[in-house]
């Protein structure tokens, strides 16, 4: 059964922000989609002007955080049609996110039907500068009004969009990273692979203090030891060490990055050789000192790939390639925004056009 989808045009377009001005999640485009699940099934998708959501005081994303989101692009490619990256991962991580929280995910036809209708509609916003695209953030929310701790029964999936360049503002420069000893992100057996809100949130407080230091955002290390490498900020993260690219494995507790698996995918097409396992601060400090850490660098929708150049931990300061982007981030970032902007053939089928 085909999946209908309303337009409510707004009679108030906004005048959209120069190019050169986007910044970051700073402006939204004039509509929004949504739709609703009740008495155990999802109704029709609608997109209407953008506005503020009626929502019951009581709701559950407001008492017990059933909240999730997930973050990707459409971009406009030089051939002038506007694509999206991998948007069937995007539905899949949802629903896992979905399962683990308690929370009823729209199937995948009303999701995907969802985002290239909204991305059509929305087709103006979608920037044509170098470096620029239209993050698109689809969310989930539990909307039933009670209190008492239990999953909600009605839900709400929306999906909103903002025209975006540079997620750090440095571009495919390199970045200064926090390696944060003091907080955690998350812990095993809890929902640090989700995309929760809660999740951003106890995320915070580090990424403030980290940018009083000077830092752009936090490197996470394990919950229980503060040793083991997890995440950095927003993004999954590399390691360049005598030649080998090393990531941490999944395990739980790391988001499973869509970009992530690009990176991955694209670095064994480079020849590049791949590790996914546990990598301790310790083992990146051995091999600074030995001259073997070549390059450190994170991927993730919003920034793509961020090369990182220097490393703050506790009273040490670690240079990595005199603060410059590696060869490898370097050919990794215009491997894959090549792809997204159609300057080269997608032979993977990662994109999909609207």
């Amino acid at each position: 059964m085909p999946i209908e989808i309303s337009v409510e045009k707004t009679k108030t377009p906004k005048t959209q922000p120069a190019p050169d001005n986007l910044g970051f999640g700073r402006y939204f485009s004039d509509h929004m989609l949504l739709c609703e699940y009740a008495n155990e099934q999802w109704g029709q998708p609608r997109i209407v002007p953008y506005g503020p959501l009626p929502l019951d005081p009581g709701a559950s994303v407001l008492h017990y955080g059933q909240a999730l989101f997930e973050g990707m692009k459409a971009f406009r490619g030089e051939d002038g049609k506007v694509k999206l990256f991998r948007p069937q991962r995007n539905w899949a991580r949802l629903t896992q996110g979905a399962e683990r929280l308690a929370m009823k995910a729209p199937p995948e036809d009303i999701f995907m039907e969802s985002i290239k209708k909204f991305t059509q509609v929305e087709s103006n916003w979608v920037p044509s500068a170098k470096g620029t695209a239209l993050y698109l953030r689809p969310t989930l929310i539990g909307t039933e009004g009670f209190l008492g701790v239990r999953p909600s029964n009605n839900y709400l999936f929306y999906v909103i969009a903002s025209p975006v360049g540079g997620y750090y503002g440095e571009g495919i420069e390199a970045v200064k990273i926090w390696v944060e000893k003091k907080y955690s992100r998350s812990a095993p057996g809890g929902i640090g692979a989700v995309k929760a809100g809660g999740n951003y949130a106890s995320s915070l407080l580090a990424a403030v203090d980290a940018k009083k230091k000077g830092y752009s955002q936090v490197m996470w290390l394990d919950s229980s030891q503060h040793r083991f490498v997890e995440e950095v900020g927003t993004m999954n993260v590399f390691f360049v060490i005598d030649g080998k690219v090393i990531t941490p494995d999944l395990g739980g507790t790391i988001l499973p990055g869509v970009m992530r698996d690009s990176t991955i995918q694209t670095l064994k097409m480079m020849g590049k050789t791949v590790e996914e396992r546990k990598i301790s601060i310790d083992e990146i400090l051995m091999a600074q000192e030995r001259g073997l850490l070549t390059e450190v660098f994170g991927t993730g929708t919003a920034a793509s790939v961020s090369p990182v150049g220097q490393l703050g931990f506790e009273d040490r300061t670690i240079t990595i390639n005199d603060g410059r982007p590696g060869p490898i981030a370097r050919e990794l970032y215009a491997t894959l925004t090549d792809i997204q902007y159609s300057r080269k053939a997608d032979e993977l089928g990662w994109t999909l056009e609207v």
